[in-house]
């Protein structure tokens, strides 16, 4: 069976809570700490492709560095969405849990569930 992964940053309740459940569940998951790792570009399509999402809905938008990027520009293309996000990782929505060919925001935590 594969082992889940989680793309964790320890000071976000949801991601803490998402770890918890998935140990709860006798998982024991590769933790990634994406602020200090961050996922290549090529890693970051894999994920997105497993999310079934577009670049755009990864981001955290209510960061500044959203803003300050301009990245609501909507002429920007997945290539540049996803280099801002491998440049800046704080834009990476978390928790990401990868279970094989799929994944799950951890919003809420229990989303989680149905891929494990």
């Amino acid at each position: 069976m594969a082992k889940p992964v989680i793309y964790h940053n320890p000071r976000c309740s949801k991601s803490r809570e998402t770890l918890a459940l998935l140990e709860a569940k006798g998982l024991a998951p590769k933790v990634v700490e994406y602020l200090k790792e961050p996922p290549s570009a090529d890693e970051l399509k894999a994920i997105l492709k497993k999310l079934k999402m577009g670049p755009r809905d990864l981001m955290r938008k209510g960061e500044a560095v959203y803003k300050e990027l301009r990245l609501d520009n909507e002429k920007l293309t997945d290539e540049k969405l996803i280099g801002a996000m491998v440049e800046n990782p704080i834009l990476i929505e978390r928790p990401i849990v990868v279970m094989g060919a799929k994944a799950r925001i951890g919003r809420p935590p229990e989303s989680v569930l149905d891929i494990l």
